[in-house]
């Protein structure tokens, strides 16, 4: 083991000084692969048919959570729940550590939290990291003690001139927020502290998912030192009946184009954005408004926030796996930038078999839409710098019942844009009054025919994952609906095989319909309307993988649909972990 810690060591080094990074990687990963293969014979073999080739995943085992994603002296890092023993969640998850200089290509590094001490021995549960003044990255996380109460904690790097923060230090005073009789806190649902912003008054401020029997909560919490925190009489907002809020976020985005501002900023031209991840649903919600700083309330424009009831019209980041994401503002780019943990669709003796459970998604730039009303989210443009071989097509009319093949690129691991043009619309199926507007339901149940993508399909179509719009009348307007459907997708029926849906704020009638489709061997995420609406599917297809995947576009409604423009990439490999 000493002769693989020197070379780590090398390795950093060589990493600082902006050597062959490649070639670094690859000794690390042969020297690794060369001792573990002789270190046991009863070691599990990966399976890793399904891994995908440019998402963010460890090496081996589980990982959920995003946790302090942050740019540090030029290096990016992302830290995240871990479990080192097994590809299952349990009470070992520390914080795994990766660096990248462009969010594509990703270094390990050692852990940077372990459960070690009383009040996080039963796990370093998830948080944010808050650069202060002069350029100090502090860590608040949550830690399970003994009693598996919640605790908030901080800790701080060992040594602020190493630009990779490889060690970590816990402090002596921990923990500094915890449930007491007097706050009268939910001792087991108080958790995922937010990145902080600093308040006109010089108070550092915070937020704590909680809840108060069925009430989800964002608990408040203001420190001038970030040391001593004292909580605040009000929560910043809450909703009855919504249940626990977990991995709270909170943060500004500008009403002047798509630029990013730090946390702290507010002004006149600033509105901001709640995301709660409901733990009742497994989704994450977000609501727009406005941050009242002197009442220190957080007010929706959508008065109902999250109401449990209505959650089908809350808006989402995702409409299909996407949670427990976290954003972080990128001061090198003026950008915010969006993680989303994406877990497996497989069942648990699967990823045991695989030896590796949960990705993240590719990460997203937010913008705030023109319209004041939605968020807009688009793949970082970093990973384009992945796309290889190019295909295109322009102006291709698709009769109802088309089916054509979109080949040349490596349909498994892919790239592809389409926008289409439909006519005739006036003879689009009409919106049933009676109907729940549930686009999930739409999808599932009410699809008489689209035109979309299908991809990872197999040879004879016995598999295929189907992403499609539709379009529906309604009041002499138009509904688009985006649809992604699992439900062929694979013909290992033990896998999660849900159809998802999400409305599109386009008018078809004055605009294209645009899809955007990143294809990562187990991995689909869709981009409607240029990022107003976003689907993330997990598909584990048994016949079409690797080089028998296939790509197609495809009509199965009654009105003609235009292509005017296709493109599609077959993507390289990044170097990940």
């Amino acid at each position: 083991m000493a002769a693989m810690a020197s070379l780590h060591l090398l390795a950093t080094l060589l990493l600082i000084l902006g050597y062959g990074r490649s070639v670094i990687i690859a000794h690390i990963i042969d020297e690794a692969s060369h001792q573990t293969t002789h270190s046991s014979n009863n070691m599990i073999i990966p399976n890793h048919t399904y891994r995908p080739s440019f998402h963010f995943l460890p090496s081996k085992n589980w990982m959920n959570d995003p946790n302090g994603p942050m740019r540090y002296k030029g290096m990016y890092h992302l830290f995240y729940q871990h479990n080192p023993k097994a590809a299952v969640w349990n009470t070992a998850i520390e914080w795994g550590h990766s660096i990248s200089k462009d969010l594509v290509n990703w270094f390990p590094l050692q852990p940077s939290l372990t459960p070690n001490q009383p009040y996080d021995i039963k796990g370093c549960w998830s948080g944010s990291i808050t650069i202060l003044p002069n350029q100090k990255p502090f860590i608040l996380y949550t830690g399970i003690d003994n009693n598996n109460h919640q605790t908030q904690n901080l800790a701080i790097p060992k040594n602020l001139s190493d630009p990779l923060l490889r060690e970590w230090v816990k402090l002596p005073n921990n923990p500094l927020m915890k449930p007491t009789l007097g706050n009268k806190i939910n001792v087991t649902s108080f958790r995922d502290p937010t990145t902080a912003w600093l308040g006109h008054d010089g108070f550092w401020r915070v937020i704590v998912g909680s809840q108060e029997n069925e009430k989800g909560i964002a608990i408040l919490y203001k420190s001038k030192d970030f040391l001593h925190w004292i909580k605040a009489k009000h929560p910043l907002n809450s909703a009855k009946k919504s249940g626990m809020w977990e991995c709270p976020d909170f943060y500004p985005v500008s009403t002047k184009g798509k630029i990013g501002i730090e946390t702290s900023v507010d002004g006149p031209q600033v509105r901001h954005v709640l995301k709660v991840s409901l733990y009742d649903t497994s989704h994450d919600y977000y609501l727009i408004g406005t941050y009242d700083t002197t009442k220190d309330v957080f007010v929706p424009d959508d008065e109902e926030g999250f109401d449990k009831d209505e959650l089908y019209l809350v808006q989402r980041y995702d409409y299909g796996k996407f949670y427990a994401s976290k954003t972080f503002y990128d001061d090198a780019k003026k950008r915010r930038v969006l993680w989303g943990w994406i877990n497996e669709s497989s069942v648990q003796q699967d990823d045991e078999k695989k030896a590796w459970s949960g990705i993240q998604g590719i990460p997203r730039t937010v913008w705030l839409d023109e319209s004041g009303k939605q968020l807009i989210q688009w793949p970082i443009a970093e990973i384009e710098k992945l796309r290889g071989h190019h295909v295109k097509l322009h102006s291709k009319v698709l009769k109802p019942g088309t089916l054509l093949q979109v080949s040349g690129v490596t349909a498994a691991q892919a790239d592809v844009e389409i926008s289409f043009q439909v006519s005739k619309l006036e003879n689009a199926q009409e919106l049933n009054p009676s109907w729940k507007l549930d686009p999930q339901i739409l999808c599932s149940q009410k699809a008489k025919g689209g035109f979309g993508l299908l991809v990872l399909a197999s040879k004879g179509m016995q598999e295929y994952t189907s992403v499609f719009f539709m379009i529906f009348r309604a009041n002499k307007k138009y509904v688009v609906v985006m649809c992604s459907d699992q439900s062929r997708s694979s013909l290992n029926h033990k896998n999660d095989l849900t159809t998802y849906g999400a409305f599109v704020n386009v008018d078809p009638a004055h605009e294209e319909l645009s899809l955007r489709i990143l294809i990562d061997e187990s991995v689909v995420e869709s981009f409607g309307g240029k990022g107003k609406a976003c689907i993330t599917s997990r598909v584990y297809p048994t016949l079409a993988i690797n080089d028998k995947a296939h790509l197609h576009a495809f009509n199965n409604g009654t009105l003609h649909v235009k292509i005017t423009r296709l493109s599609a990439w077959s993507m390289k490999k990044a170097k990940v972990n």
